[in-house]
């Protein structure tokens, strides 16, 4: 039996706000849900003025043909390159050829440098959806106990969401994905640990609310 000290400690679940995540709808207080997709990066440095022009529209339309909230997550990762480096000191130490041996040197020391010398940042974008029981009305919002009619709900809704944004994006040329349970555990784990499985450092954490096309 626990002990009353033991029955007041509040659960690591009520710090981060999430109450479950079901396939892929994460479920809040409050009879509130999300879902979160990975946009793919684009070099937007490297394209014409021209292919520049086009995504900046092409953004701004899909910011003004919201009609719901919106989060958009960045988050920069430093990368560790320790294991990669060591993997270039083993290969050189078995090759057998001078040469080979001496070029993957010469590689493992300018990689080596590069990182030094520079941030190298792995980043990754998000955009999470939201939905709220409100969204059906105060009449057929329907019974708080209710659960599941409540995620039936949520992932009807949050389809139809997903849906819109992710052929927007696909006008702008990025590639977006639903995010899986599994992703989506690790995603949260990484931001809340400031870690992830991959040994890679979060660097930095941006998030913006968009709201009909004002952020």
């Amino acid at each position: 039996m626990k002990s009353s000290a033991q029955n007041k400690t509040p659960s690591t679940q009520k710090f981060i706000g999430i109450e479950d995540i079901q396939n892929d709808i994460v479920l809040l207080p409050g009879r509130q849900a999300a879902q979160v997709i990975e946009v793919t990066a684009t070099n937007f440095a490297l394209q014409s003025l021209e292919e520049q022009q086009v995504k900046i529209l092409s953004y701004a339309s899909l910011l003004n043909s919201l009609s719901y909230s919106i989060q958009i997550v960045i988050i920069s990762r430093k990368l560790n390159i320790s294991n990669y480096l060591t993997i270039l000191d083993n290969d050189a130490k078995k090759t057998t050829n001078p040469k080979l041996a001496k070029h993957i040197e010469n590689y493992r020391n300018f990689v080596a440098d590069l990182v030094k010398n520079n941030d190298v940042l792995d980043k990754k974008f998000y955009i999470a959806i939201s939905y709220s029981f409100l969204e059906k009305g105060a009449g057929k919002a329907g019974s708080a106990k209710d659960k599941d009619a409540f995620i039936q709900d949520a992932r009807n809704m949050l389809g139809i969401k997903t849906l819109s944004i992710m052929q927007e994006l696909n006008h702008i040329g990025l590639v977006a994905r639903i995010l899986r349970r599994d992703e989506l555990i690790k995603a949260y784990y990484a931001i809340y640990n400031h870690e992830d499985a991959d040994d890679r450092l979060i660097e930095a954490y941006h998030t913006t609310h968009v709201q009909g096309g004002k952020a």
